[in-house]
């Protein structure tokens, strides 16, 4: 009959799931907070600026500041197009990097299991 061995078995374990587990949730938390925050600096970003529309409306007395409001709008529209084009590229990246890190952690955790495994047989 052979001995069980408890400690051997803890370590296989964790090196094998525990460790990778830990490892690819930390990595998930990361990317959803930056992900969280770059919505929330774009929802404020956007907010802060439909309200500074708004005040600019507001202060609309006569045609000649209807005209101002007016043009003013076009350089709104430029500037939130770029916000918008910036923002994407910003997710896109974000994503971009967690594909490539969630990949290598997978690779790495290969590896490792293959060798712990390897070990285990001899």
């Amino acid at each position: 009959m052979q001995n069980f061995d408890t400690k051997q078995f803890t370590e296989q374990f964790e090196s094998m799931f525990f460790g990778p587990a830990r490892t690819y949730a930390a990595l998930s938390v990361d990317y959803t907070e930056k992900l969280v925050n770059a919505q929330l600096d774009a929802g404020k970003a956007y907010t802060d600026t439909g309200m500074a529309q708004l005040r600019s409306l507001m202060n609309v007395k006569d045609a000649e500041g209807l005209r101002t409001y007016m043009e003013g709008q076009q350089k709104v529209a430029k500037d939130l197009t770029e916000r918008l084009k910036g923002d994407a590229e910003k997710v896109v990246s974000l994503q971009q990097d967690f594909v490539q890190q969630s990949q290598k952690l997978t690779e790495d955790n290969v590896k490792q299991a293959t060798e712990t495994a390897t070990k285990a047989a001899k």
